[in-house]
Formats: structure tokens, sequence, C-alpha cells
């Protein structure tokens, strides 16, 4: 008994197929974007070794910022369409609830 339970614990955190397929679907995007950044964050080192004007390395910095932001809207949809849709419909609205809460206050951060 003991045994299936464990197994039914190890199932439940399998993400559902559909998010997983999505997920397939931005993965790439989403690395493209991340080294894109990377390439940023290198630029952003080269500007301040350079002394560039402050002005400038402020609007890089903003950029990467957005850059991040938008990975983590993507992140975020993906996870309310599916995995957050998930727990409602099998009756877990407090797993869902809490999920969202906690992403609400960290992008109020």
């Amino acid at each position: 008994m003991k045994e299936l339970k464990e197994l039914r614990i190890s199932l439940d955190t399998i993400p559902p197929l559909g998010y997983h397929a999505y997920m397939v679907d931005q993965k790439t995007k989403l690395i493209k974007h991340l080294k894109i950044i990377e390439g940023q964050i290198r630029g952003l080192q080269q500007m301040i070794s350079s002394d560039v004007y402050c002005i400038d390395v402020i609007t890089q910095t903003s950029a990467v910022k957005q850059s991040l932001s938008n990975i983590e809207d993507t992140l975020l949809k993906g996870h309310i369409q599916h995995c957050v849709v998930d727990q409602i419909k099998s009756g877990d609205t407090e797993t869902a609830t809490s999920e969202i809460l906690k992403v609400y206050k960290l992008k109020r951060k």
C-alpha cells in the first residue's frame, strides 16, 4: 500500500501533458531569448569597463530587465493556462491560489 501511495505522489508531480507540450513549443524561444540576455549582460560588463556614459548603461540595464520580464510572462502564462487550470479542475484551489499569490508578490518587488 505504501508503494502505491509513493507511486501516486511521484505521478502527481509530473506536469500535465498540455503544459509539457506548451513548454516544448516555448523552450527554444526562451533559450534564444536567454542567450540574447546573456549577450546583453556581457555588453553591460564591457560598457562599464569602458566607462560608457551612465545613461547609456542604464538604458541597457532597462532592456535586460524588460527581456527577463518577458520571459517571466511567458512562463507564467503557460503555468496558469495549464498547471493552475488543472489544479482548479482537480479541486486543488488552495494550491492554485497560493501559487498565483506567490507570483503576484514576486512581480511587485
